[in-house]
C-alpha cells in the first residue's frame, strides 16, 4: 500500500503523487470538505468517519484516510449555502440557496420575487461563461457571495413603482361627466370609473340619446383622447368633473325638391286613380320595384368634378352617400389615398389593417343595389369597421377616374391601374382589398358589384385570413427588433450614464483645482499686501533716539505671542501711533493684535496720547 502525504495550509491543499490511496480524484472536492471543517485536517477526517457511521452506505466522495480502496471510508458531502445579489432594472433581490440546486431554481425564486416568467429571464454575470438552466451550482465552484443581473429582452420596460401606483389610483377614481345633448337641450350627469374606456362612454350616451356611436359629434374631449379604446384615467379629462357636449353629426338634406320631370314620373291622374293602387300601400316604393331609389332623379353627383382637395371631395362623397342610402354605412376614411395607406399599413404590426377601396359609378345599374343592400348591411358595416380602413372614390366622371388611376399608379403600380381599366361600367362598383407588405402593396381581391351579401362576406373573411397570417409574422419580427433595440437602448443609457458620471467627476476635480489655485493666489496677494504695508510702516518710523540728555526717552520691551521680545527706545513726546506702527512693521498689524500693559493689566490701544505714560514692559495679544 502506498503512502499519502497531505499538507494543509490556509487557502490551498497539496497532494503528493500517492494521493490515489485517499480516493480523492477531484481537488475541488477536497477543498470543499476542508472549507466545511475550517481547514482542520483532523476534523475533516473525523467528520468523514462520523458521516460513514451515520450513513452506512458508500458515496462518490472519499475520506482523507490512507487506507486501501477495499475499506475506504466514504464521506457524504454537505451542501453549502450560497448568497446571490441579483439586480433587475431598478430592483435588487437577495437570495440564499444551496449549491446542489440548479440555475433553474434561482430563476424560480426570482419569478416569485419579480413576477417575471422564468422562461423570459436571462441570468448574466457568471464568471464561468454561458450556462444552462440544468447546470448545478456546485459544478461552477462559486464563492460564498455572488452578484448577478437579469435581462428580459422579450419584456418591455415598465414604468416606475410610483407611476404604477399613481396610475392604479387614477383608474380607481370616479369621474363625473356632465354631457350636454344639444338637440334635446338636456344635461346628463354620469359617474364613470377611471378604468372605463371612451368607447364605453359613447355607447352609454348612445343608449340615452338614441344617437349611434358612429354618428355622434363630440366637443370637449382633450386632444390626448385620440383613441376610443383609451381609459378615462389616461384620456386627460379634468378630475373630478369634466364637461362635454354631443349632437348628431350633420349631413346634407336627405332629398331635394323633385323637378318637374321627376314629378311626372310619380304623378297619377284622377281618371287612373281608381284603376291602380298606390304601391306604397304595400310598403314598396315605386323606385324599389325597378331596383332604383328615388335618388335616380338626383342632380347632385357623389363627388364634385375637378375637386382640388381630396379630403373635401370625400366629405362630399360621405354626405351624399348618407343622404342616398342612410346613415348605416362603412366609415369612410377622410383624406388622401396616401394617408389611408399610411393609416392601414405603416403603424405598429398589431395595429395594421387591410385597406378596402370602394369605387363608385352612378352610371352602373348595380350601384344602387350594391350600396343599399350590401354595403349598408349591418354585418358588412361592422366587419369593415373592425378590420379595414375603408377609402372611397367616385369614378362616374372621367376626370375623377383619371385622377384615381394616377393615384393608384403612384401607390400600387401600373398593374393595379391596368386592372381597373379593364372593368366596364356595368361591372362597377368595385371593392379592392389591398394588403401592405414590406416592400410593396398587394391587391388581394377585386370584388365586383354583381355579388351577394354572403359571397361578399366570404371574400372579405378570406382576405382577412391571408392578412392575419402575414400580420403574425410581422408581429414576431417587430417584437424581436424591439427586443434588440431595448437591449441596445439599455446599453446606450448605461454608457451615457457612465460618461456623465466621468464628466461630473472631472468637472468637480477641475473646480476643486481651480478653487485651490484661486485661494493660493489670494493668499499670496494678501501676504504681498501685508509685506508692502509693513515695509511702508518701517520706512515711515522716526529714527530711534540715542539717549541725549534733556530728552524724555522711553525704552519699551514688548513680548509677542510667540514669546519673543521686541525692544526699542521712543521719545516721550511721540504719539502712541508710532508704537503701533513699530509693532505693525514687525508683522503684528494693529487690526489683528492689541497692546496690553503687564501691571496693571489694561488695554492701551488708542487710549493714550503720549508714550511716557506707559510702563517699561508690555505684551501683545491677538484680538478676539
Amino acid at each position: 500500500m502506498g503512502s499519502c502525504c497531505l499538507s494543509v495550509k490556509p487557502g490551498y491543499v497539496v497532494l503528493d503523487r500517492s494521493h490515489a490511496c485517499t480516493g480523492i480524484d477531484n481537488i475541488a472536492e477536497a477543498i470543499t470538505l476542508l472549507e466545511l471543517n475550517n481547514w482542520d485536517l483532523v476534523a475533516a477526517i473525523n467528520g468523514s468517519e462520523a458521516a460513514d457511521a451515520d450513513a452506512g452506505t458508500s458515496s462518490s466522495t472519499s475520506a482523507f484516510c490512507p487506507i486501501s480502496p477495499s475499506s475506504r471510508h466514504i464521506v457524504e458531502r454537505q451542501s453549502r449555502m450560497l448568497n446571490f445579489r441579483v439586480e433587475y432594472r431598478q430592483r435588487t433581490v437577495e437570495l440564499v440557496i444551496e449549491d446542489n440546486s440548479t440555475i433553474r431554481g434561482i430563476k424560480d425564486l426570482l419569478q416569485t420575487e419579480l413576477g417575471i416568467p422564468a422562461s423570459k429571464m436571462q441570468l448574466k454575470g457568471w464568471k464561468s461563461g454561458d450556462v444552462s438552466d440544468s447546470t448545478v451550482l456546485r459544478t461552477l465552484h462559486l464563492p460564498k457571495n455572488n452578484s448577478l443581473y437579469v435581462l428580459t429582452p422579450d419584456i418591455a420596460p415598465t414604468a416606475s413603482t410610483s407611476q404604477n401606483s399613481a396610475l392604479q389610483e387614477s383608474l380607481n377614481q370616479n369621474f363625473l361627466l356632465i354631457v350636454s345633448h344639444r338637440e334635446a337641450q338636456r344635461d346628463y350627469n354620469l359617474n364613470f370609473p377611471g378604468s372605463r374606456t371612451i368607447q364605453e362612454v359613447k355607447r352609454n350616451i348612445s343608449d340615452l340619446t338614441n344617437i349611434p356611436v358612429r354618428h355622434q359629434q363630440w366637443e370637449g374631449w382633450p386632444a390626448s383622447a385620440s383613441d376610443d379604446s383609451m381609459t378615462l384615467a389616461l384620456s386627460g379629462i379634468s378630475y373630478p368633473c369634466h364637461h362635454l357636449s354631443v349632437c348628431r353629426r350633420s349631413s346634407p338634406a336627405n332629398a331635394q325638391e323633385p323637378t318637374e320631370e321627376c314629378a311626372d314620373v310619380h304623378m297619377i291622374s284622377d281618371s287612373e286613380g281608381d284603376e291602380y293602387e298606390d304601391a306604397t300601400e304595400f310598403g314598396v316604393d315605386d323606385s324599389e320595384m325597378f331596383g332604383m331609389s328615388s335618388s335616380g332623379c338626383r342632380k347632385s353627383p357623389m363627388m364634385p368634378e375637378n375637386s382640388e382637395n381630396e379630403a373635401e371631395a370625400l366629405l362630399h362623397f360621405t354626405a351624399e352617400f348618407s343622404s342616398r342610402y342612410g346613415e348605416s354605412h362603412p366609415m369612410f376614411f377622410i383624406g388622401s389615398l396616401e394617408a389611408a395607406s399610411q393609416e392601414a399599413f405603416y403603424g405598429k404590426a398589431r395595429d395594421r389593417k387591410l385597406l378596402a377601396i370602394y369605387l363608385h359609378n352612378d352610371d352602373s345599374v348595380l350601384s344602387n343595389v350594391f350600396c343599399s343592400q350590401m354595403m349598408c348591411t349591418d354585418s358588412i358595416v361592422s366587419y369593415l369597421s373592425q378590420n379595414f380602413i375603408t377609402w372611397a372614390w367616385d369614378v362616374t366622371k372621367e376626370t375623377n377616374k383619371a385622377r384615381l388611376l394616377t393615384m393608384c399608379t403612384r401607390h400600387f403600380g401600373s398593374v393595379v391601374t391596368q386592372t381597373i381599366r379593364t372593368y366596364k361600367t356595368d361591372q362597377f362598383p368595385l371593392l379592392l382589398i389591398v394588403m401592405g407588405k414590406r416592400t410593396s402593396n398587394e391587391v388581394l381581391n377585386v370584388i365586383q358589384g354583381n355579388t351577394t351579401v354572403d359571397e361578399l362576406m366570404m371574400r372579405l373573411m378570406g382576405a382577412m385570413e391571408i392578412f392575419t397570417a402575414q400580420q403574425q409574422e410581422d408581429i414576431k419580427d417587430e417584437d424581436e427588433r424591439e427586443a434588440r433595440e431595448t437591449v441596445k437602448r439599455e446599453q446606450d443609457e448605461a454608457y451615457r450614464l457612465s460618461l456623465e458620471a466621468d464628466r461630473k467627476k472631472r468637472e468637480a476635480q477641475e473646480r476643486e483645482e481651480a478653487e485651490q489655485v484661486r485661494l493660493e493666489q489670494m493668499r499670496k496677494e494678501q501676504e504681498e499686501e501685508k509685506e508692502a504695508i509693513r515695509l511702508s510702516l518701517e520706512q515711515a518710523l522716526p529714527a530711534e533716539p540715542n539717549g541725549d540728555p534733556g530728552e524724555q526717552i522711553s525704552k519699551l520691551r514688548i513680548r509677542t505671542p510667540s514669546g519673543e521680545f521686541l525692544e526699542r527706545r521712543f521719545l516721550g513726546s511721540c504719539k502712541l501711533q508710532v508704537l503701533f506702527d513699530f509693532v505693525a512693521s514687525k508683522g503684528y498689524p494693529f487690526d489683528g493684535f492689541k497692546l496690553l500693559t503687564t501691571f496693571p493689566r489694561r488695554n492701551v490701544s488708542g487710549k493714550m496720547k503720549k508714550l511716557f505714560f506707559l510702563p517699561k514692559c508690555a505684551y501683545l495679544d491677538s484680538r478676539k
